[in-house]
């Protein structure tokens, strides 16, 4: 074959194999040191598997140069026969430019790479520092120090160690190197030796036994003198001895260096003595430390000299690390250094910055720093340096989830891992990103990316940041955690003496009683018991800040009790922040909505999700009931499938609005405008309801059976017809029917009275769920009349018999239910009475005042305070709407924007057209906005419907509290409303009565 066929064969070979430059390649392997390479498709191949082939070519080329003539040969033939050295060193040649140009100085340290074999040895501390028991002097020192370094590089680059293990050894390789650097230092000063105790306290990744390859290492010394030596004496030959083992270690020789001993995370830092006495770091600790200060010592651990000395000082300070979270302002301060941090990485490296940027290193150890801080006063177990075996630590105990800490687990581990590729390719200290794309290729090799390095390494890198980040800030930014902080350790684990003074100072009126609960929620070593020893003190504090604490709790043990072994609950009680406070919120507000919430335990999944809380909207509701009934064997399985669903709407609707009743103004929660968020609750109520009605109707048909011969459609009235239903409103409906063509009119009638009468006793059954009462005392006639009428009946009713009073009740009537095309049809039946077109005769408006003074005169219960009835009292409720329904009769017919069902937009139109000046307008909207709150806040609290305040004083207290009052100003709260009521009575006297 021609010479340019094999050169040919021998360029696809070998960019078949990876290299990037097959010419450059080619070349090299015709040298005579790299001849014998070229002939052994064993060695090519093992090229062609590391990070960069290339790289590795020309630094093993080099190697075999640098070798005496006589060790060449050796080398190569070691390669081919030495499985495990030639995967060792051509990974090392191929990932890293520094220690090659370290093999090529030192030619003899290959062989390194042959004193351990695939038994996965793991060297500690004590075997580095024998290896490194020769080095008696600086340049010795960083040649023994090199050569371990090597072999811990081969190791990881060949899978034989994982991350944890190697950074592991490069902290112990360290330690290893500090405790040689002090032995050469006291070598040289031996009096100083003599005249002192010196400690070296390794901090940050050092102390933590998670170093990197180029890193600083942090320490602090501490110092005693020695018998009969004065301490000033002793300090100063300490200082001296510390000065020079950093010297040793951080100055560059002929050999280069090692890297800088950092002393800074010492007292008072660069600008404080470099060495102190024990008593001299606690004094300093107790009384100016800052917040950060601790979390550095939470990593402290005693690595050369006086490692007795060293102890005594982890020892003397472990107290103030575990007892720093209750300090004031802890959490804010340690996320606002984090967000410092942040902000010192310049704009144009944020985005390549693997340690400092957003979803970098710093985010997962900020994250389970604090965490371990805040928790780790009463757990013990979360005291632990390494990084991931604190995140193992909380995800054991419950503190974060198990999912959530296995994701940050496989990301703090590749973002270490790119980290340490990175470091190890030229020996430098950095923690950015490459963008050069052959560094990225061999980057991307050296993790594992063969397809194409390039774009699998950084997807990787994007979905890992990115989840970090996310993960970080649910964690580090959770709104538990401050609460939890501020506690006192003591109350995160309460003695019962202790704990019945605590409960009884936040106002719980049975300690004894809390007490239990206390103990039933959280005594024992599960991660249950675990999870609600760091929810409780928060949650404690939340419940005393509402009218009835004691309520609050049990509510919370109950819940807790049917949901205690479902595992997404207290997970979702723990991660989600605004759920635990949500759920105490809800719990400690009255009895409705907890009484809702045991009925179906599962809805306090609602609380976890902003989006959760949001009205559904009729459409969903009516198709998800419509679905519910339908899938139901049987009418009154299919009523009860209704009612759950309606039983859920009712929750989500009394909690959305018990929170955002609760939130602070600045809470996304909180709703500013009482009017609009009055006006969601209505129109929720009335949307459950009347999807209620359908699937209760449709249940009705087909229970009946047999073929239709009408059509029923379900007219809502009242505040169900105006959308502004309350929690303890009735349905007032009417019902309507249109017999089909050919059917027989009687007994469509029939049929249509079966299905309404079926549908209300559905609706009425006994059940867990809460009833939905069908009130159809509207209907012409009243009770006395028929259940249902057809169209025709309606019309020769009203045409011949309807009174003033009727006008006025069909103001609000709007179809809700059943067939729309008779609903439609009934509206227009009767808008010529509700909006009369020559406007309403005068005998008409006096009889509606003779009524509404007779109704003032006897239906107010007897003995009912008339200043705080929030219906029939004066201003109230219907003061407010006859005077607006008054003027729909009179105006309605020539202003169509009165053409309303609702009180509220009755009244801004009437405003609008100059039926009322804007300040009246204003007056009656703010008393009938207050009346209705007042009664929801009764329901919610009562569990029962009151047109009045409560008499019970805790009662009375949790309506204050919803309707904004600080605790202790109910009386306040009564005042405010005597006074709004009685101007708008002003108004209605003014309005209404004319005069």
């Amino acid at each position: 074959m021609p010479v340019g066929g094999r050169r040919d064969s021998r360029f696809g070979q070998l960019l078949r194999r990876g290299f990037t430059d097959p010419s450059a390649a080619g070349a090299l392997l015709d040298t005579p040191a790299l001849r014998p390479v070229a002939q052994q498709p064993t060695l090519l191949d093992a090229l062609g598997a590391v990070a960069d082939p290339d790289q590795a070519l020309r630094a093993l080329g080099r190697l075999v140069e640098a070798q005496p003539e006589s060790e060449r040969a050796r080398l190569l033939d070691t390669l081919l026969a030495a499985k495990p050295l030639r995967d060792r060193l051509l990974a090392v040649l191929g990932a890293s430019e520094g220690l090659a140009d370290e093999l090529v100085r030192h030619p003899a340290t290959w062989q390194a790479l042959v004193a351990f074999d695939t038994s996965d040895l793991h060297p500690g501390t004590e075997e580095f520092t024998a290896a490194l028991a020769d080095a008696h002097d600086r340049d010795a020192l960083r040649v023994h120090y090199h050569r371990a370094l090597l072999t811990i590089a081969a190791r990881d680059l060949t899978g034989s160690s994982d991350l944890a293990q190697t950074a592991a050894e490069l902290a112990d390789l360290a330690t290893a190197t500090l405790r040689a650097a002090l032995r050469i230092a006291e070598a040289g000063a031996p009096d100083d030796a003599a005249r002192c105790r010196l400690a070296v306290v390794g901090m940050g990744k050092c102390g933590g036994q998670e170093l990197n390859y180029v890193s600083d290492v942090d320490v602090i010394f501490v110092a005693e003198p020695v018998e009969g030596v004065p301490e000033e004496t002793a300090l100063r030959a300490a200082t001296r001895l510390a000065a020079a083992m950093m010297r040793i270690c951080s100055e560059r020789t002929a050999e280069g260096t090692i890297w800088p001993v950092d002393a800074n995370l010492r007292p008072e830092g660069r600008n404080g003595p470099l060495v102190r006495t024990l008593s001299s770091h606690l004094a300093y600790y107790q009384r100016w430390a800052k917040t950060w200060e601790f979390q550095a010592l939470l990593k402290a651990r005693p690595i050369a000299g006086d490692v007795p000395l060293g102890e005594e000082y982890r020892a003397a300070v472990a107290p103030l690390v575990w007892r720093a979270a209750e300090r004031e302002n802890f959490v804010p301060d340690v996320q606002r250094m984090r967000r410092r941090v942040e902000r010192s990485v310049p704009a144009a490296q944020l985005d390549r910055e693997l340690k400092l940027g957003p979803g970098g290193l710093r985010d997962v150890e900020f994250a389970v720093q604090l965490l371990q801080l805040v928790h780790g006063r009463t757990d013990p177990e979360l005291r632990r340096a390494p990084t991931l075996d604190a995140l193992a630590a909380l995800a054991d105990g419950g503190y974060v989830g198990r999912a959530d800490a296995a994701e940050l687990d496989r990301s703090y581990r590749f973002l270490r891992t790119v980290e340490h590729r990175i470091q190890l390719h030229r020996l430098r200290r950095t923690h950015l990103m490459p963008t050069e794309e052959s560094e990225l290729r061999r980057l991307g090799r050296s993790l594992g990316f063969t397809v194409d390095p390039v774009r699998e390494l950084t997807a990787a890198w994007r979905r890992h940041t990115s989840g970090v980040r996310r993960l970080h800030e649910k964690l580090f930014y959770r709104p538990l955690l401050d609460a939890v902080a501020r506690l006192e350790a003591g109350q995160v684990r309460l003695g019962e003496g202790a704990a019945k003074e605590r409960l009884e100072a936040l106002g719980y009126t049975d300690p004894a009683a809390a007490l239990r609960h206390l103990t039933a929620l959280a005594s024992g070593v599960s991660r249950k018991a675990a999870i609600q020893r760091t929810l409780l003190p928060v949650l404690l504090d939340r419940f005393a800040d509402s009218a009835d604490p004691d309520a609050g709790l049990l509510g919370f043990r109950k819940v807790s009790d049917a949901l205690g072994t479902t595992p997404w609950y207290l997970r979702l009680l723990r991660d989600e922040g605004a759920a635990a406070e949500n759920l105490a919120r809800v719990l400690s507000a009255g009895r409705l909505a907890p009484d809702l919430l045991l009925r179906a335990p599962e809805a306090v999944a609602l609380l976890g999700d902003p989006a959760g809380l949001r009205p559904r909207g009729r459409a969903a509701l009516t198709q998800e009931t419509r679905a519910a009934v339908g899938r139901a064997g049987g009418p009154e399985a299919a009523a009860t499938a209704a009612r759950g669903v309606r039983r859920r709407e009712l929750f989500r609707t009394a909690a959305a609005d018990i929170i955002g009743a609760y939130a602070p103004e600045d809470s996304p929660d909180a709703t500013t405008d009482q009017g609009a968020a009055l006006d969601l609750v209505g129109s929720a109520l009335t949307d459950i309801n009347a999807a209620t009605l359908v699937g209760a109707l449709e249940a009705a048909r087909a229970a009946r059976g047999g073929e239709p011969l009408t059509r029923l459609a379900v007219i809502a009235m009242g505040r169900f017809g105006g959308r502004e239903l309350s929690y303890g409103s009735d349905a007032d409906v009417v019902l309507v029917h249109e017999p089909l063509p050919g059917a027989d009119e009687s007994a469509a009638a029939d049929q249509a009275r079966a299905w309404a009468n079926e549908m209300i006793r559905l609706l009425q059954l006994p059940s867990v769920d809460p009833p939905l009462p069908v009130d159809t005392d509207l209907r012409p006639e009243g009770r006395n009349g028929p259940l249902v009428r057809s169209l025709a009946s309606y019309a020769a009713y009203y045409r011949r018999w309807s009174l003033v009073w009727e006008s006025q009740a069909l103001l609000r009537a709007e179809p809700v239910a059943g067939d729309e095309e008779v609903g439609r049809r009934f509206v227009e039946l009767i808008d010529p009475l509700r909006y009369p077109a020559e406007g309403l005769p005068e005998r008409s408006v006096l009889e509606i005042r003779k009524l509404k003074a007779r109704m003032e005169a006897e239906r107010l219960p007897r003995g009912a305070d008339p200043t705080t009835h929030t219906k029939l009292g004066r201003g109230g409720l219907s003061d407010i709407e006859w005077t607006v329904q008054l003027l729909q009769l009179r105006h309605g017919a020539e202003l169509p924007a009165l053409r309303t069902t609702g009180t509220r937009p009755a009244l801004a139109a009437a405003a609008a057209a100059g039926l009322l000046t804007e300040e009246d307008a204003a007056v009656l909207d703010e008393a009938w906005v207050l009346a209705s709150r007042v009664r929801n806040a009764v329901m919610l609290v009562r569990g029962r419907p009151l047109d009045s305040f409560p008499t019970d004083t805790r009662e009375t207290a949790a309506v204050a509290r919803y309707l904004g009052y600080e605790p202790g100003t109910a009386g306040m709260m009564l005042d405010d409303y005597r006074r709004v009521t009685r101007r708008a009575r002003g108004v209605v006297e003014r309005v209404f009565y004319e005069g």
